[in-house]
């Protein structure tokens, strides 16, 4: 069976299942390792994932894995994590759990905007740049990622590690002791084998 093709299934198997938990399936990649295979399943949520999240959801993804045969009969590692920085803003939801940081937004006609998502809805997000509101239709944007900020200044009247919205979320709550340390994924990793 194709990569592809078990991806797709996954992501059907998987959604409803971790949704059911409150989490979002935002990636999945199936890689070959060796004699074994890798899945990643990236899961995420409004306010962010904390350990016991990911620990709930790798317990739903290996108990749907173990009543499924969509990964065969070949051993593979399951990897369950949140998503972390580097992955791109492809969906409204993505915009929401982002605002108050930097991103950077490739447009359809090649132009480039950088600014600070401070509202967005189901059809765009508007950004601040230097001071300037400016509106960016998902259908204009061809490519946006969130920017590492190492020396980001906390915004007056919020918790230092606080978002806009005042939240911690679980990717800076790990960085209490070092509030400039860029944002990394929780995860958690199963071995599993089939057969």
């Amino acid at each position: 069976m194709s990569t592809d093709r078990t991806r797709d299934q996954l992501a059907e198997v998987l959604t409803d299942p971790v949704a059911a938990v409150g989490l979002d399936v935002e990636a999945i990649e199936v890689t070959q390792a060796g004699k074994r295979r890798l899945l990643r399943v990236a899961v995420d949520r409004d306010g962010g994932v904390t350990m016991d999240d990911i620990a709930d959801a790798t317990r739903e993804v290996s108990r749907v894995l173990d009543d499924s045969d969509v990964m065969g009969r070949q051993p593979y590692t399951l990897e369950v994590s949140s998503p972390g920085t580097d992955r791109p803003l492809a969906l409204p939801r993505h915009w929401r759990r982002n605002r108050g940081r930097l991103v950077k937004a490739t447009l359809r006609d090649g132009s480039t905007l950088t600014g600070r998502v401070t509202d967005s809805d189901e059809q765009r997000a508007l950004l601040d740049v230097d001071g300037a509101e400016h509106e960016v239709r998902y259908d204009d944007v061809t490519r946006a990622k969130v920017q590492i900020e190492f020396n980001r200044r906390p915004d007056p009247g919020t918790d230092e590690l606080a978002g806009a919205d005042g939240a911690v979320d679980a990717d800076d709550a790990d960085d209490r002791d070092d509030p400039d340390a860029p944002d990394a994924p929780v995860d958690s990793v199963d071995d599993r084998k089939e057969g």
